[in-house]
């Protein structure tokens, strides 16, 4: 591994603290360790400290050690050893991370380096000339099947050529980085074999092809199954495979043996015991008209991002959107009723109440992380 040195004293800033948000979550995470073990928050404090002024300062490095109660070469060893810090100013608006392991060069990685060093600077960790563009290269970062890949900041651009990687760093150069597809960069679906499936190609129970899926990535063909049923050809050529009569038990040989007929035969209760209504209700889902559904809103310019509140991800968060929940402050007004509705909706019963999302949604409304961090200790998500 190459040696790691602190930037030149001429770029280096005088001083560093974290801004109140990024202070408060510092707090928090120090609170997750152990009393007499809070310096393991050294890693996490230096990645907030680098995404916060986009590389580690040896301010921050001296600012980190203070807080933490470490001596500054501690600290000063963390940050030169692990090769995520950035010792040194890096492009603004995009510092582009080219993988240059086995089946990345394999599949063209060093085109990809050829294309770095003629755009954005001849040499790794150099910055263009109005400074907002810088690259480097890397060792694997685990999306080998989609190879050649890059990452940039906390995203990753896959199954690249060199005119694509091209043509997204002008983006990032336009300051539309935001607007970039992330990941793969071809016709497939996240890592699905290029050119479509190869397998359970069919059909379906039914013997029909199931429709295109929501990613369009064409029709997916499932076998055909069919129900288990004895084989009465064999049965009536081999005895060892008959069905035993009424209380008796087939053996390995053939012959069988009594068994107890009580035994044998259901309780009438076995047979006869009706779903309960509590059941029923359980399985029937609440109805859109229903008076107990939370009420709903226009979808509103600015949306709340609901997959910060545990236990939301991407497909809860659209099918509340579908209801018209769009806001933390919405969900941090429902009653009871109107909790059981969306449990009973969404169908898990008591998640709401377990991940406490009244609770959450009431300190984001409020305040934000900030707020979050403060009356749960952790940041959200």
């Amino acid at each position: 591994m190459s040696v790691r040195r602190l930037a030149e004293d001429q770029v280096q800033p005088g001083s560093f603290s974290f801004t109140e948000e990024n202070a408060a979550w510092a707090d928090a995470t120090i609170l997750k360790y152990p009393e007499g073990r809070q310096q393991s928050a050294v890693i996490p404090l230096l990645m907030r400290a680098q995404e916060q002024d986009g590389w580690v300062t040896r301010a921050a490095i001296e600012f980190v050690a203070q807080k933490l109660s470490m001596a500054y070469i501690r600290v000063l060893e963390v940050a030169t050893f692990y090769t995520q810090f950035q010792l040194k100013p890096i492009g603004t608006r995009a510092h582009v991370q080219v993988c240059g392991t086995t089946p990345c060069m394999l599949r063209g990685s060093e085109e990809l380096i050829k294309l770095c060093k003629r755009k954005i600077n001849a040499e790794p960790f150099e910055r263009n000339e109005d400074g907002t563009l810088s690259w480097e290269e890397v060792e694997c970062q685990g999306a080998c099947v989609n190879a050649p890949m890059v990452m940039i900041f906390k995203d990753s651009y896959e199954d690249l050529t060199p005119e694509r990687l091209e043509e997204i760093i002008d983006q990032f150069q336009a300051g539309n980085g935001q607007d970039v597809k992330t990941g793969t960069q071809i016709d497939r679906v996240f890592s699905a074999p290029i050119g479509g499936l190869t397998s359970l190609k069919n059909g379906d129970a039914a013997g029909k092809t199931v429709p295109k899926n929501s990613s369009g990535a064409g029709e997916v063909d499932v076998p055909p199954t069919k129900a288990a049923r004895p084989d009465t050809t064999a049965a009536e050529t081999n005895p060892a495979l008959r069905t035993p009569a009424d209380g008796e038990t087939a053996t390995p040989d053939g012959p069988t043996v009594k068994r107890s007929r009580k035994s044998a035969a259901p309780t009438s209760d076995e047979e006869t015991a009706p779903i309960s209504d509590t059941a029923a209700a359980d399985a029937r889902k609440p109805g859109l008209e229903d008076a107990d559904r939370p009420a709903a809103i226009d979808r509103p310019a600015e949306t709340d991002d609901l997959k910060l509140i545990s236990g939301v991800g991407p497909k809860l968060e659209g099918t509340l959107n579908d209801l018209g929940i769009y806001k933390f402050s919405q969900i941090a007004a429902w009653t009871k009723a109107e909790c059981d509705w969306v449990d009973g909706y969404l169908k898990f019963r008591g998640r709401i109440e377990r991940d406490d999302w009244i609770k959450q949604a009431d300190a984001l409304a409020r305040g934000g992380e900030a707020e979050y961090i403060r009356v749960f200790g952790k940041k959200p998500r």
